[in-house]
């Protein structure tokens, strides 16, 4: 088995990889300005990824962060999360906007798109919240001092069940003061019992899609916290790998795993009250951050049934993107923890490495004899040479002070002869 080697380095906390039918490869830097990077976001080609390390900047001055990259009949689409854009960026560089005017900013974002086999664009928008309710890990993260801010908007019906949460307000410059939050509401808004809140396009948690132009915009699902990857299968599902809810904010969750989904139109994939078809209210879901999470929605009953996961990854790793190799086997970067934003502090160290699923039977196993990485966060097979190819985030950790970053300290790796799929 060949040894990985790196392909591309020096990058700027990269997230997103695709090829174009030459085999030039596009690597978007995410234009966080963490650890003295530049910000902005932008796009790098390299066109011979089997045999040099030159790049060229095909597109800069993105909206931090990119999430995503998609190639599609002579164009990039560049999903800009912190903008809630989707940009189409031609071969002479002109720029279209194609999707605008997605909710946020909050927790989440506009996540990478896919061109489906109904020539449709499919991408995901995020939550803005955790488990539903805006509390104060979004002052502490920083876009809830924005007015007005973003809250969660339901892509079905809902009724409330009234549960509000009490805070500290940190906007009263007090640390006594306290303020009354509901769900899918700003805020500092309490919510009462039988409350409804209608169906909205563009909503959060969700999977859209649009014509290719942008135009008639829909829902595709509802429910899935944060699809940060997203594809089809050659027979034509579509797949999605939704990062779970964490152990903060004021509707905590403990040991809820990341998700790996097939996405059915119409279909309700639980979140904020289910986690893979099981109650936020079972005991294994105990938080240590606060009171176990009981139903913001009532009338269950009156929803789709909470679709059950293919695969459930371990709490904390952060499943992100995926790729199927010939095989048909799926290898997915795990970014890992972000302890001790998301889990108590003390919690183990996971994730930070690949893993391998069995589509026969969504049996799960580590990636062993790979590249020695910081964060892996995309993944892709080049379709010159078949080798996989792992975007490394960088080096990365978050702390009680903050985020602890490097610059310049992603790369790109290409392996050679990988066997995942023996």
């Amino acid at each position: 088995m060949t040894e990985p080697v790196v392909v591309m380095n020096g990058l700027d906390f990269p997230t997103s990889l695709v090829f174009d039918p030459d085999g030039r490869v596009y690597v978007a830097e995410s234009g966080l300005p963490f650890g003295g990077a530049a910000p902005g976001g932008r796009v790098r080609r390299l066109d011979h990824p089997d045999r040099d390390m030159e790049s060229v900047v095909v597109v800069d001055d993105l909206a931090a962060p990119v999430t995503g990259l998609c190639w599609h009949d002579g164009s990039l689409f560049v999903s800009e999360g912190g903008a809630g854009r989707i940009t189409r960026v031609d071969a002479d560089g002109s720029r279209t906007t194609i999707v605008d005017g997605m909710p946020g900013p909050g927790n989440y974002h506009t996540n990478m798109a896919v061109v489906g086999p109904d020539g449709k664009l499919y991408f995901s928008q995020g939550a803005m919240s955790n488990l539903g309710v805006i509390g104060l890990d979004a002052y502490e993260l920083g876009w809830l001092k924005r007015l007005p801010h973003a809250h969660d908007i339901p892509g079905i019906d809902i009724t409330l069940s009234g549960v509000n949460i009490t805070t500290v307000d940190p906007f009263s410059g007090t640390r006594t003061t306290t303020i009354d939050t509901g769900s899918f509401v700003p805020f500092g808004t309490a919510t009462q019992a039988g409350q409804r809140i209608p169906a909205t396009v563009p909503c959060t948690a969700a999977v859209l899609r649009c014509d290719l132009d942008g135009a008639n915009l829909e829902l595709v699902a509802w429910g899935l916290r944060n699809a940060f990857g997203l594809g089809f299968l050659p027979d034509g599902r579509l797949l999605a790998v939704d990062q779970g809810a964490d152990d903060r904010g004021s509707r905590p969750i403990g040991n809820a795993p990341d998700l790996l989904f097939e996405v059915h139109e119409g279909g309700w994939y639980g979140w904020p009250d289910f986690v893979s078809g099981v109650p936020v209210t079972d005991p294994r879901f105990a938080p240590q951050r606060g009171p176990q999470p009981g139903f913001v929605l009532a009338q269950h009953e009156t929803l789709p049934q909470p679709q059950r996961a293919l695969v459930e990854f371990e709490p904390h790793v952060s499943a992100t993107k995926f790729a199927a190799a010939a095989s048909g086997h799926l290898v997915v970067a795990l970014f890992g923890d972000e302890t001790p934003m998301t889990a108590p502090p003390g919690h183990p160290e996971v994730g930070r490495g690949l893993a391998v699923v069995d589509p026969t039977d969504w049996s799960t196993r580590p990636l062993q004899g790979g590249p020695k990485l910081h964060r892996p966060i995309d993944v892709a097979f080049g379709p010159a040479d078949g080798a996989l190819y792992v975007i490394d985030f960088g080096r990365f950790e978050m702390s009680d002070d903050g985020v602890r970053a490097k610059a310049a300290t992603g790369c790109l790796w290409r392996w050679d002869n990988w066997e995942g799929d023996k």
